[in-house]
């Protein structure tokens, strides 16, 4: 498995430097071709009027998404125009998820922004809050503070569920160049941590027959702490440049509200992360 297309997801009034560099960097690893995205639609405003007046504003607001569109395929150019490979540039007037999440069917993997913890503006911007539940590919969230996609040490946040699966399979490609890999797991009070431990073994049994050479860890976190808490202090330990884990939603509501660990993931700032659901 490699990385054959790259599509990274810019944002309006949001910085995109960070999520340039690195799905440049990943483009180039694995010679992918690299698609950048973005979408916005006119937000209407709060209070309202009606005739000429009222086409006069939907006109100017229409002309302003369609400039910043504009600045950001500039800003994608300016930013792969040193970059040997394809690249390919796709933009619409439309709401960034719906867009985000149509354009991603050509992509082996997308790379996004952090989250903000703060209301995101569903007109600008395909946060990965929005994005992670139902993109159906790999999501790489790289927070505005990084600056190149550190490989070094790749953490691996397992839990016996078919979305980590999914998200160790996805990393493979990474995995596959990372310098060390750490599996660790956060059991559950009642678990029985033999069978946890043998669990973790599995997986880097698994990694070994793919080439990848992997430690296996069961954390003993204290009880009190969230496992949000006990995740961050494992990528701490182990340096981590990048956790890989499954995306874990709220069941009736998954679309909207995250779970604990992947609300973490998708706000930290210390790391990238590559989630799959």
């Amino acid at each position: 498995m490699t990385y054959a297309t790259v599509m990274v997801s810019l944002a309006l009034d949001q910085p995109n430097q960070a999520r340039l560099q690195v799905a440049g960097e990943l483009a180039e690893r694995y010679e992918a071709t690299l698609v950048g995205v973005a979408a916005a639609r006119f937000a209407p405003p709060l209070y309202f009027t009606d005739g000429a007046e009222a086409q006069r504003l939907i006109d100017q607001e229409e002309a302003s998404v369609k400039r910043c569109l504009g600045d950001l395929e500039a800003e994608f150019r300016a930013a792969t125009r040193t970059r040997g490979g394809r690249v390919e540039w796709r933009c619409a007037t439309d709401f960034p998820t719906r867009f985000v999440l149509a354009q991603a069917r050509c992509a082996d993997i997308i790379v996004s922004g952090g989250q903000s913890p703060a209301f995101s503006d569903a007109f600008s911007l395909a946060s990965p809050r929005d994005l992670v539940m139902q993109v159906g590919r790999p999501l790489l969230v790289v927070p505005d503070r990084i600056n190149w996609l550190d490989l070094r040490n790749v953490l691996v946040a397992w839990k016996d569920t078919p979305e980590a699966r999914r998200a160790v399979a996805d990393a493979l490609p990474m995995l596959r160049k990372a310098r060390d890999v750490t599996i660790a797991t956060i059991p559950e009070h009642d678990d029985d941590r033999s069978v946890v431990m043998a669990g973790v073994t599995d997986v880097a049994a698994w990694l070994a027959r793919h080439g990848v050479t992997a430690t296996a860890r069961v954390c003993e976190g204290d009880r009190n702490e969230t496992a949000a808490a006990q995740l961050e202090k494992v990528a701490g330990d182990v340096d981590a440049g990048l956790i890989v884990a499954g995306a874990y939603g709220h069941s009736r509501f998954r679309e909207l509200i995250l779970g604990g660990v992947t609300q973490y993931l998708v706000t930290q700032t210390a790391r990238s992360v590559l989630l799959s659901h």
